[in-house]
């Protein structure tokens, strides 16, 4: 199953060797690279390369699954960890789908028990309800629901390092993973030398932890001032609380812990409230105490933070996938995303590489999904069935197709 798709990715890295699809970062010669055999239990790390054509000819002779690179820096990059010597690194940002709760995961997500084969929808439960094992197979596919999810995510942690820390559209590149998200690259002088507790600061203001609100004055006395002016995330409280005030559903509002009669008061009285808050700047509630008010902020801070994955940024020499690379349970490429034209990317038209050529594969089962224009399946046991290049090479790096009829 998968020399098929090795065999693609060897012919789109020797492709590159022509072209400029891989971007070798910054700093070359102090990264460290690391390549994912197709077993998926090869590693081969501590790779250095001098120039940017001798790590596209790297690529080419090993066609890896996935290419990595390091978000650090370091004297000697293809030393034992312990004699790298550190000089500094990146600041790194991954948004996945896993990390965010999608109504879609429930219908084209699934599991199965290692021990009993128990099966499931969604992600995977803590432990199998069957036999109590915490061992599972799990399937995450992407949709269009899904990746306006993780996009929506990066797009407030973009504004959230321009805005409140002031880096600028310079220092900041965004991409596609490939896969279920996205991945933010910081490279600025200001960041290189912060240690994993700095980064973890960071981290905790973009996801709102902690977050205290007599210490950002939103509160005085019953009244919660929220004026979309306001910086960081006084404003972003403010713009939050316009979007509860106009569409948060009143089992929302209760699930955050509001008593039902005052989640009632909000749901019969959004107009006059949103129109007294755009006037004044201001709400003050006689049914709405200070209490109550807390509540709300949380809520909106859980909505207005970026669910980022925190392990990423705080690792000071993590591995990052290499942009212009593809990834392996995909067959879709790495590739920038324009920080201006974010809200009109289309991932699953512009991370598709094989846009040519038809693939006859079995197929074991898959949900629909889409890539480029055309939605495919669902698909139960297809035999022979005729793909796209790139329809067919998903399914194989999905692990749920064969391809027949003399392919490799």
């Amino acid at each position: 199953m998968r020399n098929y798709a090795k065999h693609k990715f060897a012919e789109y890295y020797k492709m590159c060797l022509r072209g400029t699809q891989i971007e070798a970062p910054s700093h070359l010669k102090n990264r460290e690279f690391g390549f994912l055999a197709f077993d998926k239990t090869s590693m081969f790390r501590h790779k250095g390369f001098e120039t940017e054509e001798a790590l596209n000819r790297s690529l080419s002779v090993v066609a890896p699954s996935d290419a990595y690179y390091s978000s650090a820096f370091y004297e000697h990059p293809e030393a034992d960890m312990s004699k790298k010597d550190w000089l500094g690194a990146d600041l790194v940002f991954d948004i996945d789908a896993d990390h965010i709760p999608t109504p879609c995961g429930k219908i084209h997500d699934s599991w199965a028990c290692n021990n009993c084969n128990f099966e499931g929808k969604g992600p995977p439960p803590e432990r199998c309800p069957k036999c109590g094992k915490e061992k599972f197979n799990s399937k995450a596919w992407m949709c269009d629901t899904c990746l306006e999810f993780a996009k929506a995510e990066t797009i407030k942690l973009v504004d959230m390092l321009m805005q409140d820390f002031g880096f600028s559209e310079s220092e900041i590149k965004a991409y596609f993973s490939g896969n279920r998200g996205y991945h933010v690259h910081v490279e600025s002088k200001t960041v290189l030398s912060l240690d994993s507790m700095a980064r973890k600061e960071i981290v905790d203001h973009i996801i709102g932890l902690g977050f205290e609100t007599e210490f950002h004055k939103l509160t005085e006395g019953n009244r919660v001032v929220a004026r979309t002016e306001m910086p960081s995330w006084r404003g972003r409280i403010a713009k939050g609380l316009h979007l509860i005030l106009s569409r948060v559903t009143l089992e929302e509002l209760e699930a955050a812990g509001l008593k039902r009669g005052k989640a009632r008061y909000f749901d019969d009285n959004r107009k006059e409230l949103l129109s007294h808050l755009s006037d004044k700047g201001w709400l003050g509630i006689k049914e709405i105490g200070s209490e109550t008010w807390k509540r709300i902020i949380q809520l909106i801070v859980h909505q207005q933070s970026a669910k980022i994955d925190t392990v990423v940024t705080t690792d000071v020499n993590r591995l990052i996938r290499l942009p212009g690379s593809l990834h392996g349970k995909t067959g879709f490429m790495k590739v920038e995303v324009s920080l201006s034209g974010f809200e009109g990317f289309d991932p699953l038209k512009k991370g598709v590489v094989f846009k040519e050529g038809q693939v006859v594969v079995d197929i074991v089962e898959a949900p629909e999904f889409r890539i480029g224009e055309t939605q495919y399946g669902p698909f139960k046991r297809a035999l022979g069935a005729e793909l796209p290049t790139a329809a067919a090479l998903f399914l194989v790096c999905k692990g749920v197709a064969q391809v027949v009829n003399g392919h490799v």
